[in-house]
């Protein structure tokens, strides 16, 4: 009988991959497709989105990091809206993760976003004209979010201008975030954002 299950990119199994964090568990899609594109199936349904599969929501990412402190970031360059550039870049930086780790890589991404998903931020409250911070606990799909954006953002960001290619920042943001080191952008920052909170309580 031949192996009809779904690998990453054909070559890595997700099977066996077990969400420790109960917050998060049933944000982190861990089903596999044979094409990862849902070409925006779940763009205007709120919670739908955390039904697509996890690696597929990297790649997204990677098409478009998003916008810090309210400015246009620095942009995924000329990838930007090219599917197939941004799954070739999550491909090379998981054979990255497999020959340093000697792991299977999307286990280590999956642990990696589980160590960088805050618990908890700030927002600012206003009362008596006067503005003030206010701990509040992070809804779990937020927590996969900011992960996912963060870790696209600081692998950019190290990237530009950088003799480093994206797949090599990307693969050593998410190595370090696996193993909750601080030079991954978004370890610090979950620390820097729970640093604040509890500062505000």
């Amino acid at each position: 009988m031949a192996d009809t299950e779904i690998k990453v990119f054909g070559k890595w199994s997700a099977k066996d991959i077990i969400v420790q964090d109960d917050g998060v568990r049933d944000y982190i899609t861990l089903e596999p497709k044979v094409v990862m594109r849902s070409a925006g199936r779940y763009a205007h349904s709120r919670f739908h989105k955390s039904k697509v599969f996890i690696v597929e929501r990297l790649v997204h990412k990677l098409m478009n990091s998003g916008h810090k402190a309210k400015k246009h970031f620095k942009s995924s360059g000329h990838m930007t809206g090219k599917v197939q550039t941004a799954q070739g870049i999550v491909e090379k930086a998981f054979r990255i993760i497999e020959q340093r780790t000697k792991k299977n890589p999307v286990e280590v991404f999956v642990k990696g976003l589980e160590n960088a998903a805050p618990r908890e931020e700030i927002i600012t409250i206003e009362y008596g004209g006067a503005r003030y911070p206010k701990a509040v606990e992070c809804a779990p799909q937020r927590r996969i979010d900011l992960a996912l954006r963060i870790m696209t953002q600081g692998s950019h960001h190290k990237a530009f201008n950088s003799k480093k290619s994206i797949h090599e920042t990307l693969a050593e943001e998410i190595m370090n975030a696996y193993n909750m080191s601080p030079n991954s952008s978004a370890i610090s920052k979950k620390l820097e954002l729970e640093r604040q909170a509890d500062s505000s309580r």
